[in-house]
């Protein structure tokens, strides 16, 4: 067996494709090994692997009936069950149950040549953790708890009996299919023991009058992750020895690794946390509820899962509860192993909404826009003037972008990311261009579930890509950990039972890949989301009294809701929405929905996953240190600026090449104002003449319509104040 542990020492699983537990021989009662020697080998501690007396009978049974049997010590029985069970092929199988005297004589060599090298002691050890006890148990200690609920140190003397007799014909001495067979077996056993002096007559007569059913006490030992607390993220603990090449170069290799078993595995997981993130799941979107629910926890800085949790059952859909085998945190299909093999990972995967924005944010910091810049969204946007890595033209004339959440009006980096502004982040995208937010999103972990290249299309800010919750998690993560990306990993350690060694795991994999400054931008604008003053920001609700940084995301027709969001310490990405990941609208919008008796209209990331990202990380942080984040590098949020020219007075053409020479991107506001500048000249600019903004920006000229009114009288005179300079740009301004 191998039992897969919690971080914190909790069985998430056992599993085994034999239930076998090896132990020592002083965890074996010496009234099993009294027992196995009496019935299967008297003579154990007197011949040198080879009995020569039971070899005479076998010769002549050989001779009368042209088939060898009988004759086999414990050491041969030992070698025989090695020989069966290391064999990797089907005529090595054979060979090794074949009756046939060269069988039979290379038994004998092996068994000669063992005694010479393991004493009567380790001998005995290995054939009573080898021997088949029936029912698929192999070897005392998992055939002890099978049977009769008990470890194989507390048999009593007709269990002890009861398990001798087995070995030699499990199907037909089994006690829980036929219990008179094996108890009339059993008293064979007790009687040969009080013939070899190995019991008393009081002992053998009221052993052999105790009813086998009073003895036996059925134990059903679990195998797999059906049973387990967290069946999902145990099935990836198992998928990640599978593929990874850690644990073997092929498929092959690793299966058997599996196979051979008797390990330790200690996970990351940590087990208070999960049962919690379960329960608050499983409240929000019950596992009666067609639409799908998870969340995936990770620690910044070592890519450990904590939390893997789903409103799921682990199996085929019954009855009232969703069942089902897809893990709705993970990939559809893991990168190709080295051995060319692609793997699946049983997952969907889900466009992410506006939670992909930051990756934008982080491009146009890196691209040195300024905080502070300022960008008309208007209500609509078609994504034309779009390329992709390669230099293509993936505009889309068809298509018309609006805004779920903020409306039309005038945005810098930190208000477009609070308010969510779907056409404020197309046109920042446009000045970032689409792959530089598609390499920063792939380099901290992102990537299709469904194992395709990610589409880099000019709606890729908006999150139309299907990424699995986990690696929303461990992207986010690389935010909290200053731009250092950790691959995550559910295993901590793995120890070979038998040996008492460790074996290797993948280790800690972190990698430098957003400079830090960016990275601590960025979180300082996405914990506006959370907490700040401004009033329309779309993470309000997810305050938790400690800096947090976090961002909301909504698909088309609110299909899929996601809250993604961070603590130093903690990252985590939740979502609820469509479980087949099919996007399809008619089916699974949650535009007018009732999901664990709420009404919805509609869902958003604020109102589903967000109060369960909230209600974890609550939980979660009750026993850390509260910490904050970086200060922000002024440097950075300034960004490359370039003073806006002078062009009140000129004529619309002049001022728009004027501009367009300074390196801005103007456009003409459809409307003219009042203003003392001849009619159908330039009035003033948005920004105004003097700022300093970031190269690329969206300047709006303001064409005269001639002189204004001129103002009414105040009834009291008033003072101008003295004009103060703009203040330096500030996160949280």
């Amino acid at each position: 067996q191998t039992t897969i542990l919690t971080a914190d020492g909790k069985v998430l699983a056992t599993i085994y494709s034999q239930n076998r537990v090896v132990v020592p021989l002083a965890q074996i009662s010496p009234l099993l090994q009294t027992a196995i020697i009496s019935i299967e080998d008297s003579r154990f501690y007197e011949h040198n692997g080879v009995d020569l007396h039971g070899l005479a009978r076998a010769l002549v049974s050989n001779a009368q009936g042209g088939s060898v049997q009988g004759g086999s010590t414990l050491t041969q029985q030992y070698v025989k069950n090695v020989l069966l069970l290391t064999a990797t092929t089907d005529q090595e199988r054979a060979d090794a149950i074949a009756r046939t005297p060269a069988r039979k004589l290379r038994e004998m060599r092996l068994a000669l040549g063992l005694e010479k090298v393991w004493t009567k002691a380790q001998i005995l050890e290995g054939y009573l953790n080898i021997a088949y006890f029936g029912d698929g148990a192999y070897g005392a200690e998992a055939a002890s708890l099978r049977y009769f609920g008990v470890h194989a140190s507390k048999l009593t003397l007709p269990q002890a009996a009861t398990l001798a007799g087995i070995v030699q014909s499990p199907v037909s001495y089994d006690p829980l299919t036929d219990p008179k067979l094996s108890e009339k077996r059993r008293n064979v056993v007790l009687k040969r023991e009080n013939e070899l002096g190995a019991i008393t007559d009081d002992q053998y007569a009221k052993a052999v009058v105790v009813p086998i059913a009073k003895t036996l006490h059925e134990t059903a030992p679990p195998n797999g992750c059906t049973s387990s607390v967290a069946p999902f993220f145990c099935s990836y603990v198992i998928r990640t020895i599978k593929t990874d090449p850690t644990f073997g170069k092929t498929l092959a290799d690793r299966v058997a690794f599996l196979a051979r078993g008797g390990y330790t595995v200690r996970t990351t997981l940590d087990s208070k946390a999960q049962a919690y993130a379960q329960a608050q799941i499983d409240a929000k979107v019950p596992m009666s509820d067609r639409h799908g629910a998870a969340l995936t926890v990770v620690q910044p800085g070592t890519g450990n899962i904590l939390v893997m949790a789903q409103n799921r059952l682990w199996g085929a859909v019954n009855g009232k509860v969703q069942y089902t085998t897809y893990n709705y945190n993970v990939d559809q299909v893991a990168p190709k192993s080295p051995d060319g093999i692609q793997y699946s990972f049983n997952g969907v995967g889900f466009q992410t909404g506006s939670t992909f924005k930051p990756f934008v944010l982080a491009a146009a910091l890196e691209k040195k826009i300024p905080v502070n810049e300022r960008i008309h969204a208007p209500a609509f946007v078609k994504p034309v003037g779009y390329t992709d890595c390669q230099g293509h033209d993936v505009s889309d004339p068809n298509v018309l972008v609006g805004n779920d959440e903020g409306g039309a009006g005038t945005y810098d980096l930190r208000t477009g990311t609070w308010a969510s502004v779907n056409t404020f982040f197309m046109l920042l995208e446009k000045q970032t261009g689409l792959c530089l937010p598609a390499t920063i999103a792939q380099s901290m972990g992102i990537r299709r579930a469904d194992g395709r290249a990610m589409d880099v299309t000019p709606t890729l800010t908006l999150g139309v890509n299907p990424i699995a919750p986990l690696h929303m998690a461990e992207a986010y993560a690389a935010f909290a950990a200053h731009g250092l990306h950790c691959t995550t990993r559910p295993i901590l350690s793995i120890t070979d039972n038998r040996t008492r060694k460790a074996i290797k795991v993948p280790p800690v994999s972190c990698k430098q890949v957003l400079d830090p400054k960016i990275a601590d931008a960025v979180t300082a604008i996405l914990a506006g989301v959370i907490d700040g003053s401004y009033s329309g920001r779309t993470g309000s609700r997810e305050s938790i009294g400690r800096p947090a940084a976090g961002k909301t995301g909504t698909t088309e027709s609110n299909v899929n809701v996601w809250f993604c969001g961070f603590v130093p310490q903690l990252a985590a990405a939740g979502w609820v929405g469509d479980p087949t990941g099919s996007g399809n609208a008619k089916l699974w919008s949650m535009k007018n929905v009732v999901i664990g008796r709420h009404h919805y209209t509609p869902a958003f990331g604020n109102n589903l996953p967000g109060p369960i990202w909230k209600a974890v990380i609550s939980f979660m942080v009750k026993d850390l240190p509260v910490e904050q984040f970086n200060p922000v590098d002024q440097s950075v949020i300034r960004g490359f600026t370039t003073q806006v020219p002078d062009v009140a007075g000129l004529s619309v053409a002049a001022a728009l090449k004027a501009l367009t020479n300074a390196g801005f991107n103007p456009s003409v506001a459809p409307q003219r104002i009042p203003s003392a500048q001849k009619v159908g000249t330039v009035a003033s600019t948005d920004p105004k003449a003097g700022s300093f903004v970031g190269g690329g920006a969206n300047i709006i000229v303001y064409v005269s319509g001639g002189k204004p009114p001129p103002p009414k009288p105040s009834p009291t005179p008033t003072t101008t104040p003295s004009p103060s300079p703009d203040p330096s740009p500030s996160i949280t301004g």
